[in-house]
């Protein structure tokens, strides 16, 4: 098979072809090999490599949905025995970090067929809304190669928008699957918390903030993938019900009549670029022609204070990653970057009534949304405030950086007193993402959709936001858009 027909081709049919006998796992995994070694240099994608593996597998692959296809993870949280575990970390790259076991995750995606030959590039730890950690360089985007292919799960994004493989592992705690999503013309869907799994070695990270799925060119594969992997583990806290029909049967129907609320102001009062506004108006056009109900409307939340909890338990959560790190390899503050050993100091400094405060607040986010969608099925806005940035453009400005040298070297209570740094350079961040950390403070689901192109030809994603447990919905709406407006034929490259 030549790459030019292989990359035609999902998930869902490449394992149809080789349940048909038209190819086998070996031949896909050679192509996807190909592929990688070819796109390496250009995109920097993946970062580690288990070609060897993959091999002995595809001679025979598991039974499964995908059975045969061949499959990246990332290199954060969803760890693979045996393999490095770097999470974008220099002090975990060079203690030679590797898990002892495979996440519960990759158990359930190995069980549905897929060949897995490496993991792809991430931010450290994940802390970034772009993929350009110092251990290993910017990863790329396929559709221009000077541009971010966002982050945290960039590097799974630009190895299925340049064709490598047609899904990829990706997982979310502030917008991680759908920025990247949205960046290089994918599909991407954060489930509701509880419904994929994070062990063994923790069962809700982030507070239950973060979650485990992928980047995918099509719908189906998504929803396919979600019904092969969704269900409690060992020590789940969160236990939602079953889905009453399989995610992929709802993208075999139209949904009936929708109402829908859109908006496009930043709940930061932030810019928005006039692409990330119109990229919205177009849907609502689309929307309309389908036959949904839409007008402008938004949830009556505070979306400064939203933010500001989604934050607290940010940084309290890379602090704690911090310590833990340094707990395991005995390494100096300097193996990690500088932005990372700012917000360590920063969640250091926070007191735990603050954190519980946040989660209290967060809570209450939740209610006021979950309010809003007893009127509303589906929230609409931009999942990106901008066009994707260029690498390098959403980096720490040099001023700052200085700062943050001198702060972290002053008593822990100076953090407290001059924690406007933090936030500035947090603001700064998320303007470029004002949209996508509300789904994770509040547990919801949420899609990004590729529906839109900048002038310049660059993806621009936009984003659905569900009730608690409305996969369903999501995919099902997402799948007549789809068919209504195809996306599956536009590549970069």
């Amino acid at each position: 098979m030549k790459f030019s027909e292989y990359r035609q081709y999902d998930a869902t049919g490449l394992a149809d072809l080789v349940r048909k006998g038209e190819t086998c796992a070996q031949e896909l995994l050679d192509v996807a090999i190909t592929a990688a070694d070819q796109f390496q240099e250009s995109l920097n994608a993946i970062v580690v490599r288990c070609d060897e593996q993959a091999r002995q597998q595809a001679l025979s692959p598991v039974p499964g949905p995908f059975s045969g296809v061949p499959f990246l993870t990332k290199d954060l949280f969803q760890e693979m025995a045996g393999e490095p575990a770097n999470s974008g970390c220099r002090a975990l790259h060079r203690a030679g970090f590797r898990a002892k076991e495979d996440a519960e995750i990759v158990r359930r995606w190995r069980a549905s067929g897929v060949i897995i030959f490496g993991r792809t590039n991430t931010p450290e730890f994940g802390i970034k809304a772009v993929t350009e950690p110092e251990l290993f360089g910017p990863a790329r985007n396929p559709w221009n190669v000077r541009h971010t292919p966002g982050g945290s799960s960039g590097g799974s994004a630009a190895a299925v928008a340049a064709g490598i493989v047609p899904m990829a592992g990706a997982n979310d705690g502030g917008g991680s699957i759908r920025i990247p999503a949205a960046h290089c013309g994918l599909f991407g869907l954060k489930p509701t918390r509880g419904r994929t799994p994070w062990g063994p070695t923790v069962t809700e990270q982030l507070q239950g903030c973060a979650m485990n799925h992928v980047v995918s060119r099509s719908v189906r594969d998504s929803a396919a993938m979600l019904d092969a992997t969704h269900g409690p583990e060992t020590g789940s806290l969160t236990r939602l019900a079953p889905p009453a029909h399989s995610f992929l049967q709802s993208c075999e129907r139209d949904p009936s009549p929708l109402r829908i609320a859109f908006c496009t102001d930043s709940p930061l009062g932030t810019r928005v670029h006039e692409d990330a506004r119109k990229a919205v108006m177009q849907t609502v056009a689309l929307l309309e022609s389908l036959g949904h109900h839409v007008e402008e409307a938004a949830p009556e939340l505070d979306g400064v204070l939203s933010a500001q909890y989604f934050l607290t338990q940010w940084f309290c959560n890379v602090a704690q990653t911090v310590d833990d790190v340094t707990r395991q390899t005995g390494c100096a503050a300097d193996e990690f970057e500088l932005d990372t050993r700012a917000l360590h100091a920063f969640g250091s400094a926070i007191k735990g009534p603050a954190l519980i405060d946040a989660q209290i607040g967060s809570v209450k986010q939740a209610v006021l949304l979950a309010r809003f969608h007893q009127q509303y099925d589906l929230w609409l806005t931009p999942t990106l405030g901008m066009p994707p940035a260029q690498i390098g453009e959403v980096a720490t400005p040099w001023l700052e950086r200085q700062a943050m040298k001198a702060l972290i070297k002053t008593p822990i209570m100076a953090w407290v007193q001059h924690s406007g740094i933090a936030q500035k350079v947090a603001r700064e961040n998320l303007k470029w993402v004002p949209f996508t950390q509300l789904a994770n403070i509040t547990g919801v689901p949420a899609m990004s959709v590729p529906l839109y192109q900048t002038a310049k030809g660059l993806p621009l994603g936009v984003q659905f936001v569900a009730g608690t447990g409305r996969e369903d919905l999501l995919f099902q709406l997402a799948a007549q858009l789809e068919r209504a407006a195809p996306w599956s034929g536009l590549a970069p490259m």
